[in-house]
């Protein structure tokens, strides 16, 4: 596979890669990530490199827009929780983003969100969202009580 963008964990644009077949179809090419490493492929990506790599450094300086937005910042639920303090259910990503959404209107996938462990109990918890290959953000979910059920 040849790379069309800069992909966390798997290399840089224009990098011709080994991955499984599945990781290639259905993630890579579904998402225009990159193509299959044809001679002809590899001539095309060379002589677009140079915008592919503009278009991510404006993704970049975006992304990094969005991390000094929101970046350190910190965001109250309240959840129905037991006695002893536990949550009914746990806080999802598609919560914090509804979260980040409402407070600062950033729109945030879902899938950018990862919680350093799962959110089930109230207090305070740290979460990385992953903004660009380059950029992150940590971000604090203050989880307090609703009101409790006996």
């Amino acid at each position: 596979m040849i790379l069309l963008e800069n992909v966390k964990r798997i290399g840089q644009i224009g990098e011709v890669i080994n991955v499984k077949r599945g990781f290639a179809r259905n993630f890579l090419i579904a998402n225009k990530k990159a193509l299959y490493a044809s001679k002809e492929n590899i001539k095309e990506v060379e002589k677009i490199k140079s915008d592919l790599s503009k278009k991510d450094n404006e993704k970049k300086l975006e992304a990094k827009k969005i991390s000094e937005q929101i970046n350190n910042k910190e965001y109250t639920v309240k959840k129905l929780s037991t006695e002893n303090k536990e949550l009914y259910g746990s806080v999802k990503p598609t919560e914090i983003a509804k979260l980040i959404k409402e407070s600062d209107k950033v729109d945030i996938k879902p899938s950018m969100i990862q919680p350093v462990q799962e959110i089930k109990s109230l207090g305070k918890f740290k979460v990385k969202v992953s903004l660009h290959s380059a950029v992150d953000a940590e971000i604090t979910i203050d989880v307090l009580s609703a009101e409790t059920i006996q």
